[in-house]
């Protein structure tokens, strides 16, 4: 049940996202296809590539995080049918707004399981 409500989630913070950033497009049921990819890449691939690349984002304090967040949205846009991104700077923007979104609703949900 809790995988179901953060797939809801998740999909919500897209549709919120691609309505707030131009140069994204995304079809409903592309928006429950995006939520899943993105959540298979940051279980899979996101900690081999963290580890890889921790020396480079200890020494710009963090900030090739963010780099390897639009990273993972542009590969996303190239897999997933119905979601499409204009460029690199569009999905640098995307990974901040649907971060901030899923840490607004994880603030939510938290308050609720308590």
């Amino acid at each position: 049940m809790k995988i179901l409500i953060h797939l809801l989630v998740s999909t919500v913070a897209i549709l919120i996202a691609t309505y707030l950033i131009p140069g994204t497009v995304i079809t409903i049921t592309g928006a429950v296809v995006l939520a899943i990819v993105l959540g298979i890449i940051n279980v899979f691939i996101k900690p081999v590539v963290k580890l890889i690349t921790l020396p480079l984002t200890i020494v710009t304090l963090g900030i090739f995080s963010l780099v390897i967040n639009a990273l993972f949205i542009l590969l996303a846009a190239a897999i997933v049918p119905g979601f499409s991104i204009a460029g690199f700077w569009t999905a640098f923007w995307f990974s901040i707004v649907l971060s901030l979104i899923n840490a607004f609703f994880n603030l939510f949900q938290d308050k609720a399981e308590m």
